[in-house]
């Protein structure tokens, strides 16, 4: 079976094409990257794909990780707008000039501002939900206070599940530069979902209007949040190489 590497914006992750995974192997294969995009079922214009962290575990959705799996089923189906389907969530996705995406990705949520304790220090943050969990922070995303930060907040008592870390500097009316600690993987150059609930969050406490654009250490996405809360999603995914599934399990 076939597999490819692809990156968003420096995301790195391993498309995987009709193959049963397990924890291990996806630990084996996803070194060196972001993650893994499982296709598990694809029709014309259609796929169902399950996001895996490089720990193994599974995320509730990945913009970046979404993204590819779009560009991949267009490529190959020679559809304009294809739908994906990542567990409950559908994500309609067009392509546009160039390697870009754009996916409306649905409803985002966000709470209240609230305050967190961690090392002794008190954290206020925005917590979302982009189907994934996310926690909002605005201070300056130096990445010496990402990489202090992001492990303590992603593992803290008030997110059972571990949560998506932002730092955010409000840099204009519509424009914020964001340092993103995953989930399950780390300090990483970009991250849909994370740019779309710190859009999310912008709009939601008056630092920003929307469209929103994200400046991330791998390049900007853009985020439109609409009246309904519902958000738009637009950048890039492009191919790296194409592998064997064999060369990347040791199968």
């Amino acid at each position: 079976m076939k597999s490819s590497k692809w990156h968003a914006l420096g995301n790195v992750y391993l498309l995987v094409e009709w193959a049963d995974l397990t924890p291990d192997e996806v630990r084996v294969s996803a070194g060196g990257t972001d993650g893994v995009v499982q296709v598990v079922a694809s029709g014309a214009d259609w796929a169902e794909v399950v996001i895996w962290n490089p720990d193994g575990s599974t995320a509730e959705l990945s913009g970046n990780g979404t993204r590819i799996a779009a560009r991949w089923l267009a490529r190959r189906s020679g559809s304009r707008t294809v739908t994906i389907r990542v567990g409950p969530r559908e994500v309609v996705a067009r392509m546009q000039g160039g390697f870009l995406v754009e996916m409306d990705v649905g409803r985002v949520e966000v709470g209240e501002p609230e305050s967190i304790e961690v090392a002794g220090e008190g954290v206020e943050l925005t917590p979302v939900s982009v189907g994934n969990p996310h926690a909002v922070i605005r201070r300056d995303p130096e990445r010496a206070e990402l990489l202090r930060l992001g492990p303590l907040v992603e593992t803290h008592s008030r997110f059972p599940e571990r949560t998506n870390v932002q730092l955010v500097r409000v840099d204009g009316t519509h424009d914020v530069t964001v340092g993103v600690w995953e989930r399950g993987a780390g300090e990483t150059l970009s991250s849909g979902t994370s740019s779309v609930a710190v859009a999310g969050a912008a709009v939601a406490n008056g630092w920003c209007e929307s469209p929103v654009t994200v400046h991330l250490a791998g390049g900007d996405l853009v985020v439109e949040i609409g009246e309904d809360w519902s958000a738009r999603l637009t950048g890039p995914a492009q191919e790296i190489c194409t592998v064997q599934l064999s060369e990347e399990l040791d199968l």
